[in-house]
């Protein structure tokens, strides 16, 4: 280290993730990051690290270089293990919701080799806010509980996840804070807010929809997705809405992309605006700060929403939904177990013609997430103080 310069290494994020989530998840760790250096005297060097996604970059090479993480580096990790333990600390945010066995031994072997490689190079690691777990297989949950065990902290975002934390790691220095993408930078566009017809952003989750159609269900939903979605629509249109389609996951396969559901709902209610997609997590942020309503179920849509003002319909079809919007108390999602569509449909209807209370509970919700976070930013005071010592 030279000066006041500390080096951290930003694994398992994003410098262009079509899932724009992901993406959020880099860039308001990095605007966290920043903020804390500059309390502390520090000008913070980043390196990205992880998967390589193909899009175009929204952060540029010059503000973080990235690492790619492929087959290769995981059978020859000395590459890997040069490039984590040039650091002085790592912050490893497992693309927000991957550190867990669900998505398959070969995802589990990537997270779990580089958080393996880093502690073994005896560099700090600190575990961003996320999702951890869940775990059921072995010897998948005693080697989530060996790194957790060994990392300077563990940030979770949700009570369940510090719940499979003191399971898995008993010995893990455990909080929680939340989502990192609250804080994700933007240009506030809420003075556009408010017109005389009401402008509604609808996300329809290509993921959700592929399941819907091709009859798999493989999230349990209770509900009709797909005609939820377009019950949506056209209920917005009868209460006098400008419906703006909008997307956050795109290039993906046909079963997890945004773009290709906008563009069906489009050619089906021609009606409707088809918002071009966003080059970053910034740009659709700004844009969901124009919006007097918003729906998705893609959480950092709603997230985004939330976080700029905006009010915002969850459809709540994974437990982390549950998780995050219990934390900081805003109780408008739409549960998509144990209801109706038509009773879902209701829902959100009644939703945005109560949207003047929906945004009375996001500003309230927004000020636990700056308490929440603020419980982060304490975790990285002390490790950057402990590196630069």
């Amino acid at each position: 280290m030279t000066g006041k310069d500390i080096k951290i290494g930003l694994l398992w994020h994003s410098a262009s993730a079509g899932n724009l989530g992901v993406g959020a998840l880099t860039l308001g760790n990095m605007a966290i990051v920043r903020g804390v250096c500059a309390e502390l005297g520090l000008t913070p060097r980043f390196t990205i690290i992880g998967m390589r996604d193909g899009m175009d970059r929204y952060v540029p090479a010059e503000e973080a270089p990235q690492f790619v993480v492929d087959t290769r580096a995981v059978v020859d990790p000395r590459r890997a293990f040069r490039t984590l333990n040039a650091q002085d600390c790592v912050l490893d945010i497992g693309s927000g919701d991957s550190f867990t066995d669900i998505y398959g031994p070969k995802r589990f072997a990537f997270l779990w080799s580089t958080k393996m490689l880093t502690i073994l190079g005896g560099t700090p690691l600190l575990l961003s806010p996320q999702t951890i777990g869940p775990f059921s297989r072995q010897p998948q949950s005693m080697m989530a509980g060996w790194a957790m065990n060994r990392a300077e902290a563990v940030i979770t975002r949700d009570l369940p996840s510090v719940e499979a934390t003191a399971k898995l790691a008993p010995r893990a220095r455990c909080a929680m804070a939340t989502d990192v993408a609250f804080a994700v930078p933007f240009q506030d566009r809420s003075a556009e807010r408010g017109g005389r017809t009401p402008r509604v952003g609808v996300n329809v989750s290509g993921l959700l929809l592929h399941e819907a159609t091709a009859g798999t269900n493989r999230f349990g939903l209770e509900v009709d997705y797909a005609a939820l979605s377009h019950g949506v629509m056209e209920g917005l249109r009868a209460k006098g809405a400008q419906v703006c389609l909008f997307t956050h996951a795109r290039g993906f396969s046909a079963d997890d992309d945004d773009g290709r559901a906008a563009d069906q709902f489009a050619e089906r209610h021609p009606w409707a605006e088809r918002v071009p997609d966003f080059p970053g997590p910034m740009e659709a942020k700004s844009f969901l700060s124009s919006l007097d309503f918003v729906v998705s179920a893609r959480m950092h849509a709603c997230i985004g929403s939330l976080s700029s003002g905006t009010p915002v319909a969850p459809i709540a079809y994974s437990r982390k939904f549950r998780g995050l919007f219990d934390l900081i108390g805003y109780p408008w999602r739409i549960e998509v177990q144990g209801r109706t569509t038509e009773a879902a449909l209701a829902y959100i209807l009644d939703a945005f013609d109560r949207r003047a209370e929906l945004a009375a509970d996001a500003q309230g919700a927004m000020q636990k997430v700056d308490d929440y976070l603020e419980v982060y930013r304490e975790a990285l005071r002390s490790l950057f103080r402990k590196v630069t010592a």
